[in-house]
């Protein structure tokens, strides 16, 4: 094992344990818990803010570039479905 690995193994087992205390007391949990889903709620309201500014100024969001990714995706799958049979009537 190489100092690396060896650092990245202690480092793992101090946070599991650091993550073993802050849990082991119910309320400190829960408080935990409930700042993780603030922070997480305060994300998705940012990000909803950004992507109506985005629209405003006439820029394309993140959002709106991941949905066309997904469509150029799904449009080379079917330009390659449309090769492969069109290759098979060919011959």
């Amino acid at each position: 094992m190489g100092i690396t690995d060896k650092l990245k193994s202690e480092a793992m087992g101090l946070s599991q344990k650091a993550m073993e205390k802050i849990f082991a007391d119910e309320k400190r949990a829960a408080k935990v818990a409930e700042a993780i889903g603030a922070v997480q709620r305060g994300k998705a309201a940012f990000d909803k803010t950004q992507r109506a500014v985005m629209h405003q100024l006439n820029f394309a969001s993140r959002t709106d570039f991941k949905e066309l990714g997904k469509q150029l995706s799904g449009l080379k799958r079917r330009v390659k479905e449309l090769e492969s049979k069109l290759s098979t009537l060919k011959h």
